[in-house]
C-alpha cells in the first residue's frame, strides 16, 4: 500500500513538473506530424534549398561573366588611353617646339627691326651727307671754275680737282644705292619673318586646337574607364553577395541533409520497431498495474491526438499507448510510453500540458481511456498511427492509418 502511494505521489510530482514546463509553450496545429511527414517535408524543403543554389550560382556565374565583359572593356580603354596620352605627349611636344620657333622668329624679327632701323637711319645720315658735299662741291665747283677764269689758275690742277669731286659724287651715289639695297632688303627680311611668324601662329592655333581636342579625348576615355570601374566594382559586390548566399544555401542543405539522413534513420527505426513489437512479447493487460492519474493522462492525450475523430478512433489511439506499454520494446507504463523522446508531438509542443491544466478531455476521450485500459482495442496490435499517406497501409479509422 506504501509502495502504492510512493508511486502516485512521483507519477502526480512528474505531471505538475511537465504541466508547468509545457504551460508557457503556445498552442501548435491539433496534428502531430509523423516522422514520415517530417522526412517528405524535408526533402520537399531540401529540393527547393538545392533549386535556390543553382540559381544563385547562374547568377555568380552570370554576374562573373558581366565583370569579365566590363574589364576587357576597361583594358580596351585603358588602351586606347594609353594611345591618346602618347597623342597628346606628341602634340604638346609639338605646341613647345612650335612656341619655342615662334619665340626665335618673334627675336629674329625684333633683330631685323632694329637692324632697318639702323639701315633707314644709315641711309638717311648717308642721304644728307651726300646732300651737304654735293653742295660743298658745287660752291667748290664754282670757285674753282671762277678761279681758272678770273685768277689764272693752272689748267691740270683744276682738272684734277674735278675729276675728285667727281669721284666723291660717284662714291656717294653707290653707297646712297647700297645702303637703299640694305634697308630693301632689310625690309624684304622683315616682311618675310612676319609672314613665317604669322604661319607659325596659325599652326600653333591648328596644334592648339587638335591639343584641346585630345584633352578631350583623355577626358571622356578617362571617365568612361571610371565609370567601367564604378560597374566593376558594384557587380563584384553583387557577386560576393551571390556567393554568400550561395554558401549559405549550401549550409542549409548540409543542414538538411544532416536533418533527412536522420529522419530516414529515425523512421527506419520506427518501422523496425514496430515490426519488432509484433514479433516480440507482450504482457497480458492484467499483468499491467496502473498508476493513479494514467487515466486523466491518457485521456488528456487522446484528446489532443484524436479530440476529433470518432469514438473508435479515439479508443484505437488509446490502444497505441497501451500496446506499447504491453509490449517489451516500448517503456512499460502509460507515463513511460507518452512521455518517451519524440513520440507523440503534443507533448513537444506544449498541447499536451494545456490540456492536462485545464483538464480539457471529454467524456468520449475518458470512455476511451477506460476502454483501452480495459484491453478493449479497435486496432489491434498497432503501435503507430498518423494521417493517411500515399504507400502507407494500416488500418484506417478515421483521419487516421493505425500500424
Amino acid at each position: 500500500m506504501f509502495y502504492r502511494r510512493k508511486r502516485h505521489i512521483v507519477f502526480v510530482a512528474v505531471i505538475l513538473c511537465v504541466t508547468m514546463y509545457f504551460s508557457t509553450i503556445p498552442q501548435f496545429e491539433s496534428y502531430a506530424k509523423t516522422t514520415k511527414e517530417k522526412l517528405e517535408e524535408a526533402e520537399q524543403q531540401h529540393q527547393q534549398t538545392q533549386e535556390k543554389i543553382s540559381d544563385t550560382k547562374d547568377k555568380i556565374d552570370d554576374t562573373k561573366e558581366n565583370i569579365a565583359g566590363l574589364n576587357s572593356k576597361k583594358e580596351s580603354l585603358k588602351e586606347e588611353l594609353d594611345g591618346l596620352n602618347g597623342q597628346l605627349t606628341e602634340v604638346s611636344e609639338r605646341l613647345a617646339d612650335l612656341e619655342k620657333q615662334i619665340q626665335d622668329k618673334q627675336a629674329e624679327i625684333e633683330q631685323t627691326q632694329l637692324d632697318l632701323e639702323e639701315a633707314k637711319q644709315t641711309e638717311a645720315d648717308q642721304y644728307e651727307a651726300m646732300k651737304k658735299r654735293i653742295q660743298f662741291m658745287y660752291e667748290k665747283k664754282n670757285f674753282i671754275i671762277g678761279d681758272v677764269f678770273f685768277g689764272g689758275g693752272d689748267i691740270s690742277e683744276i682738272l684734277n680737282r674735278n675729276e675728285y669731286i667727281e669721284s666723291l659724287v660717284e662714291y656717294d651715289h653707290k653707297m646712297m644705292d647700297k645702303y637703299t639695297e640694305i634697308r630693301k632688303n632689310v625690309e624684304d627680311t622683315e616682311a618675310e619673318l612676319e609672314e613665317q611668324k604669322a604661319q607659325l601662329d596659325s599652326y600653333r592655333s591648328e596644334v592648339e586646337e587638335e591639343q584641346a581636342q585630345v584633352q578631350g579625348y583623355v577626358e571622356k576615355t578617362t571617365y568612361n574607364i571610371q565609370a567601367y570601374t564604378g560597374q566593376i566594382k558594384n557587380a563584384q559586390a553583387q557577386a560576393d553577395a551571390y556567393e554568400k548566399e550561395a554558401e549559405a544555401y549550401e549550409a542549409q542543405a548540409a543542414q538538411e541533409a544532416q536533418n533527412i539522413a536522420a529522419l530516414k534513420k529515425q523512421l527506419e527505426e520506427e518501422i523496425a520497431k514496430s515490426k519488432l513489437a509484433a514479433q516480440s512479447s507482450w504482457r497480458d493487460i492484467s499483468e499491467v498495474q496502473f498508476a493513479e492519474g494514467d487515466r486523466y493522462l491518457l485521456a488528456n492525450l487522446i484528446y489532443c491526438e484524436a479530440g476529433n475523430q470518432p469514438y473508435e478512433g479515439q479508443v484505437g489511439v488509446g490502444a497505441v499507448v497501451i500496446n506499447r506499454v504491453l509490449s517489451s520494446v516500448f517503456p512499460d507504463t502509460v507515463v513511460g510510453v507518452i512521455y518517451q523522446n519524440r513520440q507523440f508531438s503534443p507533448v513537444a509542443s506544449g498541447r499536451l500540458a494545456l490540456a492536462l491544466a485545464e483538464n480539457r478531455a471529454t467524456d468520449a476521450c475518458y470512455r476511451a481511456a477506460d476502454a483501452a485500459m480495459s484491453g478493449q482495442t479497435t486496432v489491434g496490435s498497432c503501435v503507430y498511427f498518423r494521417t493517411p499517406i500515399e504507400g502507407l497501409s494500416g488500418l484506417q479509422i478515421g483521419g487516421h492509418i493505425f500500424y
